[in-house]
C-alpha cells in the first residue's frame, strides 16, 4: 500500500477529517475531542454499513480491530487502513509490531501515551481539534467539525551557535555533522541510537543544544527530549533522514528524484518499508551505486567531505549555527 489518504467519517452529530500518508500515524490529544467517536463510528459503519447512519468516505477501506482475536482479524485484511485503540493490550506488544512491520496496510493508533516499539514520524502525531459551525435556530441540528493538528510543529531556528551538538546515530550521518562541527569549532557527540538521546542531553554539561536525529522513526522520543526544554536550551533539527538531506541537497537535480521527494508517499510502499527512513537509504545507494559519492550508511564515503560536497549539502540546511566554511 502505498500513496496519501483523505478520510471522512460523518455522523448526524460529528464530523472528522484526517490525512492519512505514512503507514503508522498516531491520534492523541485531550479527551472529549472525538478520539473515541471515530473509533465507534468506523466500527459500527463497518458492522452496518449505510443502515448505521454513517458516512464513510476514503479510497481505501478502513477496519477496526480489537480482542484476543486481534491476529485472525488483522490476517484477514489487506491494503486498508487500520484502526486500533491502544487501551488494546495487543498495540504493545512485539507480535503486533511484527504483524504491522510485514503487512499492506496502514495503521492509525488512537495512544494516549508513546509506543516506543513502533518507528513512527515526529510529523505523524496528531491531536484533534474541534469546531463548531454556526448554530441553527434549530440546535439538536448543529454538527461538530473535527479536524486534525500536528502536536509537535515544525521547529524554527534562530540560528544562534549550540554549545553542542548531539547527532542520534554514530554512522554517516554523524562522521558528516561532526566534520560540519568542527569547522565552527562546536562539540559534536554521538548518542549511539535515539533511545539514548534523552540521557545524552540531561548529562551534557552544555545548557544550549542543538539535538541532530532522524524525524521518520523519532516520534516515541518526542515527550522526553521535549521535557528538557524546562532545563535546557534545547533545538531540534528533524530531518526524515541524513539520506533525505544528501537527496535533497541539489547533488542529484533529476527529475526522478526531485518528484520523488515532493510526493514520497506515493512512492514508498509499506510492506517493504516500515520507516520511511529505509526507503531513503535505499534511494540514496540505488543513485550512488558505481559513482565516486557511492553511498554506505555505516562510513561515510570521503568523497562527502569535499569541500563542493560538503558545502552543497550545508547549504541546504537550515540556519542551525553551525557552517562548512
Amino acid at each position: 500500500m502505498r500513496g496519501e489518504y483523505q478520510l471522512t467519517v460523518r455522523t448526524n452529530k460529528v464530523q472528522v477529517k484526517l490525512t492519512i500518508r505514512r503507514n503508522l500515524t498516531i491520534i492523541q490529544g485531550k479527551s472529549a475531542t472525538g478520539k473515541t467517536t471515530l473509533l465507534d463510528s468506523l466500527r459500527a459503519y463497518e458492522n452496518l454499513g449505510a443502515q448505521s447512519g454513517i458516512i464513510v468516505n476514503c479510497a481505501a477501506p478502513c477496519r477496526v480491530i480489537g480482542g484476543i482475536d486481534w491476529e485472525a482479524q488483522l490476517s484477514r485484511i489487506d491494503n486498508s487502513i487500520v484502526f486500533v485503540d491502544d487501551t488494546q493490550k495487543f498495540v504493545r506488544s512485539h507480535a503486533f509490531q511484527h504483524a504491522a512491520r510485514h503487512s499492506s496496510n496502514y495503521y492509525v493508533i488512537v495512544a494516549r501515551d508513546e509506543l516506543p516499539q513502533l518507528p513512527y514520524s515526529v510529523d505523524e502525531i496528531y491531536g484533534l481539534k474541534n469546531t463548531n459551525r454556526a448554530t441553527t435556530k434549530y440546535p439538536v441540528y448543529t454538527r461538530t467539525y473535527t479536524s486534525t493538528y500536528r502536536i509537535y510543529g515544525d521547529e524554527l531556528y534562530d540560528g544562534d551557535r549550540p554549545e553542542e551538538v548531539i547527532v542520534e546515530d554514530s554512522n554517516a550521518g554523524y562522521e558528516f555533522f561532526k566534520v560540519l562541527c568542527a569547522k565552527s569549532k562546536i562539540h559534536c557527540v554521538s548518542a549511539g541510537g535515539k533511545s539514548n538521546i534523552y540521557e545524552t542531553a540531561l548529562s551534557s554539561p552544555a545548557q544550549k543544544l542543538l539535538v541532530i536525529a532522524d524525524g521518520a522513526a523519532f516520534g516515541p522520543e518526542m515527550p522526553y527530549v521535549y521535557s528538557l526544554r524546562r532545563f535546557k536550551e534545547i533545538e531540534l533539527f528533524l530531518p526524515e533522514s541524513f539520506e533525505w538531506l544528501v537527496l535533497r541537497s541539489g547533488l542529484f537535480n533529476d527529475v526522478e528524484t526531485q518528484d520523488m521527494l515532493l510526493h514520497p508517499a506515493d512512492f514508498i510502499d509499506c510492506e517493504k518499508f516500515f520507516s520511511w527512513e529505509q526507503f531513503f537509504t535505499k534511494q540514496l545507494r540505488e543513485l550512488t551505486r558505481d559513482s565516486y559519492l557511492a553511498y554506505r550508511k555505516e562510513a561515510l564515503n570521503p568523497a562527502y567531505l569535499q569541500q563542493h560536497e560538503l558545502n552543497t549539502i550545508a547549504e541546504s540546511l537550515p540556519k542551525l549555527g553551525i557552517t562548512s566554511r
